[in-house]
């Protein structure tokens, strides 16, 4: 009798193709790239059964350089193919790599009603707020008066706001991270992977060649501190070099307390992943960082909620049209709204 073998036990090596990583020197996708490699053996997943697709940027090599199945696809398009995958093979984990161009330029609608159909799917958007693959013209997150290639005079775009974009078209996971933390990319690549629906994460990604230093106030040790604000389900929103401040909601509005005039974290906001509402407001907080008292940057999961998966819908009601006896086609092409005319 043949005993039983033990499962190998995969690690970051694993999930790294021989494919030579062909970005910039120091470009904010490598560190996202090492994150996802780390965290992949930890899920218990066959590397047969996890798919990257991507569409068109910098970020859409990234399939190439993990050594499982994937797809790089067409511009905007890797929201489209990925709900075709995932309604045919519903047992397999998808994961969208994209960028703020291809996700929310020509991609935008594709994005939006994925969204809305939450397929158990996870979307990683590496946000820099800039066209790197073409050569560094602003795209839909630049921020207004960006002086790039296309606008020599500034831009006149309000840029969008990602996380709040996702809750607009009602997203069941909304996230925020950033690739120059990684305990914390990694932490919210695990919180993303467990969520069943659409996952939506943000990562904040430095362009070091066209847009360097966008989110440096976020990553530098030290702004960090006083700049940030770690969301974590059922605690105070607490927040600087020495945890001396917080945040609290005058209203609907948030304002920043500090500790040392008479204040403490029992008066300050508790998140709640499961709050639509605050998790608005929370996404909104989304000053520029030279306004003198601003609020800090939100980072964490802003909202999370359970809601029917569409491949798992569809399932059923093709297994529900399956035991029905065979329909009468001439009655169905006609319809209900029928009428005679005498």
């Amino acid at each position: 009798m043949s005993q039983a073998t033990t499962p190998t036990l995969l690690t970051s090596k694993d999930f790294a193709s021989d494919q030579e990583v062909r970005w910039c020197p120091g470009c904010g996708d490598y560190s996202i790239l090492a994150q996802v490699q780390k965290v992949m053996p930890t899920l218990g997943i066959p590397r047969e059964n996890i798919v990257f697709i991507s569409g068109i940027g910098c970020s859409s090599r990234f399939p190439y350089y993990m050594n499982t199945f994937g797809m790089h696809s067409i511009h905007g398009r890797a929201t489209a193919v990925a709900s075709g995958l995932k309604a045919s093979r519903p047992e397999l984990s998808v994961w969208i790599i994209t960028g703020d161009g291809d996700s929310l330029s020509i991609g935008g609608n594709h994005t939006i009603h994925l969204l809305r159909r939450n397929f158990d799917v996870n979307i990683l958007l590496f946000n820099n707020q800039i066209y790197g693959l073409t050569k560094g013209q602003y795209s839909p997150t630049s921020e207004e008066k960006k002086i790039t290639k296309s606008t020599p005079m500034g831009s006149i775009d309000h840029p969008f706001n990602p996380a709040a974009l996702a809750l607009g078209a009602d997203a069941t996971f909304v996230a925020r991270t950033m690739d120059r933390d990684p305990k914390h990319l990694q932490a919210m690549l695990l919180a993303t992977n467990a969520h069943k629906g659409a996952s939506f994460l943000e990562i904040y990604q430095n362009c070091n060649i066209f847009n360097d230093g966008a989110f440096e106030i976020f990553t530098e040790k030290g702004s960090k501190a006083t700049e940030t604000l770690f969301l974590e389900q059922g605690k105070p929103l607490v927040f600087g070099a020495n945890g001396d401040k917080g945040i609290k909601l005058d209203g609907f509005k948030p304002v920043v307390v500090d500790f040392t005039q008479g204040y403490s974290a029992a008066d300050c906001w508790v998140h709640d992943q499961k709050d639509i509402y605050k998790a608005q407001i929370l996404t909104r907080i989304f000053d520029d960082p030279q306004i003198e008292g601003h609020l800090p940057r939100p980072f964490g999961v802003f909202y999370q909620t359970d809601r029917s998966c569409y491949e798992d819908v569809m399932a059923a009601q093709l297994e529900e049209a399956a035991s029905r006896k065979p329909a009468d086609l001439d009655k169905l092409l006609k319809g209900n709204e029928v009428w005679t005319i005498s």
